[in-house]
């Protein structure tokens, strides 16, 4: 299932890298947008970490992978509970994950 999630990266890559508002966007903002934007809960959390204070906002980072997103998103990780293939469909997080990614697999 990874191998199939990462081949839909790989195509979606040159996308993201086109268009200046990409599909991933939409559905980023509609099922991750209320704890991972601006005044989400997670914002806070992630940003109060010591290490970097610079992770809280995911749409600014830069050492995201696609599978990193995708693996974080259906296991769950840290105060974030698991999203499940009935509230992102597979092909919806696999352009989740690329656009937050910026491409990378």
């Amino acid at each position: 299932m990874l191998a199939l999630l990462l081949a839909t990266a790989f195509s979606n890559a040159a996308a993201v890298a086109a268009d200046p508002d990409p599909p991933g966007k939409a559905l980023y903002t509609s099922r991750c947008g209320m704890c991972h934007q601006t005044i989400g809960m997670a914002v806070g959390i992630l940003s109060r970490r010591p290490a970097d204070t610079s992770k809280g906002l995911l749409e600014q980072r830069t050492d995201l992978s696609a599978a990193f997103v995708t693996a974080a998103a259906r296991a769950g990780i840290n105060n974030m509970p698991r999203i499940s293939r009935a509230e992102v469909s597979d092909p919806e997080l696999a352009q989740i994950a690329t656009y937050l990614a910026r491409g990378r697999p």
